[in-house]
């Protein structure tokens, strides 16, 4: 790091010696000195910024600035002809294309080049792994839900996290909205998005892509994921479909939450506690600690009460998973002594399954 730092310092004081005898724009030797100090300064400050730039977006700007560059020098030649030779218009016109041109290929390029995929290109990038769905672009649903973020600390994502503008709008609005849940739901999101910056396992990054003739913000998802070829994390039950129906990857969190469930077979026997009363005759409904209903025959009677039970049936719907039982007055026992830190969990733990699942007809 010293020798680095004595590298660059000796670059500055090269560039404002030669300045100083040179004297370029025929500016006095004080004068050009400085002027020199601060142009090395300025390199030091762009080969800084540029140690921070990752390989693909490097070679992302380098071909867009030259393919920029090929582009303008094609419209000068046309210039050429249409206007005047020796012009001063001539010369501002072929100037100001050339800048432009090699600006936007810099900045396009720069901004594509995380789509390059190096490794089929074999040799020193043989072992870059191919960009293809190392993004995962994150839904306004996923931010505010907050889960996203304990799956991210336990390292289960990986890549980089993209979060587009027309997302962080939608939260800014939810955020700035009169209606105080809405209000505290849109506040949790921005907080759950700082949360998830400051892990540095991860990388967060905000785009600036938007469809304009697309008002749906979730067609803009679809169509961002498109382009980018990734996935889209949310737990948007209508947006997975249709995203299914583009030939986008989506990555739910509910049923990553389904899938992480305890596996019941039936014939089990498991105790659970009574709830309320169930849709059909004599049913009564439980709910177990991470909100699977339980919808267990001969039960209605039971209610508020502790039981053994055998479960007959396992339901896996788009909603979530329901399991069937049947308690046997014969075999089963009634726990009149109810563990009560556990039961109010449950209910709890029920209430809040019943207000965010759909409600599916229980069966016998």
């Amino acid at each position: 790091m010293n020798d680095l730092l004595f590298i660059r310092i000796f670059f500055v004081l090269v560039l404002a010696c030669s300045a100083f005898f040179l004297q370029p724009l025929q500016l006095n030797p004080p004068l050009a000195a400085v002027s020199g100090a601060i142009v090395g300064l300025a390199i030091v400050l762009f080969e800084i910024r540029l140690k921070q730039v990752s390989l693909k977006r490097l070679i992302g700007a380098a071909v867009g600035s030259v393919l920029g560059i090929l582009g303008a020098f094609l419209i000068s030649l046309v210039l050429e002809k249409a206007v005047a030779n020796g012009t001063n218009t001539l010369s501002f016109l072929q100037l100001t294309v050339l800048l432009f041109m090699a600006y936007v290929g810099l900045i396009v390029g720069a901004s594509k080049g995380d789509m390059l995929n190096l490794a089929a290109l074999g040799g020193l990038f043989g072992n870059e792994k191919a960009s293809k769905h190392a993004f995962k672009i994150l839904d306004t649903s996923v931010i505010i839900d907050g889960r996203i973020a304990d799956i991210a600390e336990t390292g289960f994502l990986d890549g980089t996290l993209v979060v587009p503008q027309f997302v962080l709008r939608e939260l800014q609005l939810v955020a700035d909205s009169s209606d105080s849940m809405k209000r505290n739901r849109g506040r949790r999101g921005l907080d759950i998005l700082q949360r998830i910056q400051k892990m540095a396992q991860l990388h967060v990054q905000i785009v600036e892509d938007d469809f304009p003739h697309i008002r749906d913000v979730d067609m803009k998802l679809i169509e961002l994921a498109k382009v980018y070829d990734c996935k889209i994390v949310t737990n948007d039950f209508n947006l997975n479909k249709v995203a299914q129906l583009h030939g986008v990857e989506v990555l739910n969190i509910n049923e990553l939450a389904n899938a992480l469930k305890p596996i019941v077979l039936p014939g089990e026997s498991m105790r659970v506690f009574i709830l309320k009363e169930g849709k059909e005759y004599n049913q009564g409904v439980a709910y177990l600690d991470d909100g699977t209903m339980v919808v267990v025959d001969n039960a209605k009677k039971l209610i508020s009460k502790t039981i053994d039970i055998s479960v007959t049936s396992v339901l896996q719907t788009t909603a979530g998973k329901m399991i069937f039982g049947r308690f046997d007055e014969r075999t089963h026992v009634v726990h009149d002594k109810n563990p009560t830190d556990r039961h109010e969990r449950t209910e709890r733990t029920g209430h809040h399954r019943e207000h965010h699942t759909a409600a599916v007809p229980p069966s016998a």
